[in-house]
């Protein structure tokens, strides 16, 4: 299966390649960080049967607490949408971070979208989710609820593994949530990674990223 084979290459490419740590989440710097710190990531997918690759991709400015971000292709092909939020953490042996988001969207999708952003770490595991409600300002039919979740585990200061889970409209088929493994891999402020859902169906989607902060 080609989508197979791909997600084999972008697991032995991210392997072998010489990383240091990286953090879950959309944030470009931790919220202690006074200065403004950016982030670009590019998230290219392919869907099985489908032909051709779709690419969303998402920007990030951080100042201390304060956390914008604009996002391309990611509530729906096309679309557009800018958010702004404030970070809340604490924590010592067990560290938590919260966003709460306020954004809107236009082009395909023009809704006001409230969302959130959260993550907690413990020494080598973290979770990490992210959820929004797309609210259409033309039509209550296409609201919905969009969420993105990682359990992960820093095998070392390098590479990031574990499962990934997510429920949106842009691909998948009939199913409602999909799942699967992932990896990610950080060198000094570039992060590669894969995601793998639905492995072995029809309704297969491997999903790259590639990011760097900035």
């Amino acid at each position: 299966m080609k989508l197979a084979a791909a997600g084999t290459t972008l697991l032995t490419l991210v392997a072998n390649t010489a990383w240091c740590h990286d953090e879950p989440g959309r944030r470009a710097a931790p919220p202690d960080k006074p200065g403004w710190e950016f982030a670009l990531t590019a998230y290219p997918t392919q869907v099985r049967d489908a032909g051709g690759t779709t690419t969303s991709v998402i920007g990030a400015a951080d100042r201390g607490a304060l956390h914008l971000e604009t996002r391309y292709g990611y509530e729906a092909k096309d679309a557009r949408s800018v958010f702004a939020g404030w970070t809340f953490s604490g924590g010592e042996a067990i560290k938590w971070e919260v966003t709460p988001l306020v954004g809107a969207g236009w082009g395909p999708v023009r809704a006001f979208i409230p969302g959130v952003e959260a993550s907690v770490t413990w020494g080598r595991f973290d979770f990490y989710i992210e959820g929004e409600l797309v609210r259409d300002r033309r039509n209550s039919g296409d609201n919905y609820n969009y969420a993105w979740s990682e359990l992960g585990f820093h095998a070392t200061e390098w590479l990031r593994v574990g499962a990934v889970g997510q429920r949106t409209r842009l691909y998948g088929g009939e199913r409602d949530f999909q799942r699967g493994p992932f990896v990610q891999a950080t060198f000094g402020r570039a992060t590669l990674g894969g995601y793998w859902f639905n492995p072995g169906s029809r309704d297969e989607v491997v999903v790259a990223s590639i990011g760097v902060s900035f």
